[in-house]
């Protein structure tokens, strides 16, 4: 029986590191010892069960000390650290978008495609958020009459671009709340406050962003559907931490809308609201995708609209981390 893991937190300071850890509190995870790093020493620490704990500066062999280790940093960290952890037993989740699609690597999003989770793997990457919220909200569908094709809107908050993108929000509010003229965007496509911009990252020559390849790709690999048909467009809005997705979605066989709304009643892992609506502002702080607005696009059984909002910070990061964790220990594979 596991009674506690030594675990280290990198990137414990961002946004999302910050809410593993008032996670792993919350869902009380056997933690024995804690470890918090940073690309550099912090003066504050983090609090966690009680005291706070001091933010050291990431090292290979500071890391090698653990059971366990959960990044919530840029790709560069699990790309430098995360092999030679996983060589030497321990296990590692990692936010970042490194090992997402390797194929030797399975992408597991808990409540969603658990059986993915192997005996004996250490290394787990978490999905993108947007695919994560994406994928909770078709798995009814896809197990009640399977996919055909995808198109989805996605409105993303500003804390999918991390703290930086929370301060531009704020700053800019901030300004043109106070009559003044809202800084230059240094994180944004363009100034995010009482606006909304179609573009998060970078579009390559095809005019596509990675942003929406990863979407697509992931949403693809979680719900074992290789060739599903996927066309996302990735919008920016000035919403603080949850994201919302506008659905269309074709079936391979029909079904009855009623029998459709059942699959989403009796699915565990969403929160499915059959009558009116629910915004970003209601579910922050969840850790469940909420589902609403689920509608028949026309009388053919295999055309279907809805709208999905899950807490970018929480379920669509932090709380899939701390799951995979204790899954993995309660399989009895990691700590004392």
């Amino acid at each position: 029986m596991v009674t506690g893991v030594r675990l280290a937190v990198v990137g414990a300071t961002g946004a999302v590191g910050r809410t593993i850890v008032r996670l792993l509190e919350e869902r009380n995870v056997p933690v024995s010892s804690l470890g918090l790093f940073a690309s550099r020493a912090h003066e504050h620490g983090i609090e966690f069960a009680g005291r706070t704990y001091p933010v050291h500066p990431v090292t290979a062999e500071a890391l090698a000390a653990y059971d366990a280790v959960v990044f919530a940093s840029s790709e560069d960290a699990g790309l430098s650290y995360a092999p030679s952890l996983v060589e030497r037993g321990v296990v590692v989740v990692d936010n970042s978008a490194a090992f997402r699609l390797r194929d030797d690597v399975p992408l597991v999003v808990p409540g969603i495609n658990d059986a993915a989770l192997m005996p004996g793997v250490r290394l787990f990457p978490v999905a993108n958020c947007t695919a994560i919220i994406l994928s909770a909200a078709l798995k009814p569908l896809r197990d009640a009459a399977g996919l055909r094709s995808v198109t989805v809107a996605s409105y993303q908050a500003a804390s999918g671009a991390g703290r930086a993108g929370l301060d531009e929000l704020e700053s800019g509010e901030r300004a043109l709340a106070e009559g003044r003229q809202d800084p230059p965007a240094r994180v944004f496509a363009a100034p995010l406050a009482r606006n909304v911009v179609p573009l998060v990252g970078e579009p390559d020559a095809e005019g596509w962003t990675v942003e929406e390849r990863k979407v697509c790709a992931e949403t693809r690999k979680i719900l074992a559907l290789p060739d599903l048909w996927i066309a996302a467009t990735c919008v920016r809005v000035p919403v603080r931490t949850a994201h919302a997705l506008a659905i269309v979605a074709e079936t391979e066989r029909r079904v009855a809308s009623d029998d459709l709304a059942g699959c989403y009643r009796s699915a565990g892992h969403v929160v499915f609201h059959e009558t009116g609506i629910v915004t970003p502002r209601d579910v922050e702080g969840t850790d469940l995708v909420h589902v609403a607005r689920l509608r028949s696009v026309d009388d053919s059984g295999r055309h279907f609209a809805l709208w999905a909002v899950g807490d970018q910070l929480r379920a669509g990061a932090a709380a899939p981390a701390v799951q995979l964790l204790e899954r993995v220990l309660s399989a009895a594979e990691i700590g004392t």
